[in-house]
């Protein structure tokens, strides 16, 4: 078996954000609001109490994210219906999500990506954001 030679991170993060569109947080809201997208929050939960929630987006932990939005997996969300679904994964700064979409990717859902800048250009935007309760 070959193996494979080291990468660092910020050549695995180049290379996934390659493979897919990424997606900003005023037109990730505007698909959202328009019912072609589905916003999944996979902030752990310490920061979604700091800084907040994003109303209408799906909490999913990261570790759950698979399981949760394949729509052959005996575990998935209601929303996970189709290989079709846009998902755009958001996690604090933008970085962690890109990882997420890329697995996403792999199982088949190839409408996924994720938000450039995470929560935090969301909330930068001025888009809406909602008191964690």
């Amino acid at each position: 078996m070959a193996v494979s030679a080291p990468v660092g991170i910020d050549a695995l993060l180049e290379r996934v954000r390659s493979t897919y569109a990424r997606i900003g947080p005023v037109q990730a809201y505007e698909a959202f609001r328009a019912g072609d997208a589905l916003l999944v929050d996979i902030r752990y939960q310490a920061l979604r109490e700091r800084d907040g929630l994003i109303p209408g987006a799906l909490v999913v932990e990261r570790n759950e994210l698979e399981w949760r939005l394949d729509p052959q997996g005996s575990h998935r969300a209601p929303e996970a219906t189709s290989h079709d679904l846009r998902v755009v994964v958001i996690c604090n700064e933008g970085y962690a999500s890109s990882l997420a979409a890329a697995s996403l990717h792999a199982l088949g859902l190839h409408r996924a990506t994720d938000l450039t800048g995470g929560f935090q250009a969301w909330k930068s935007a001025g888009l809406p954001v909602a008191p964690a309760s």
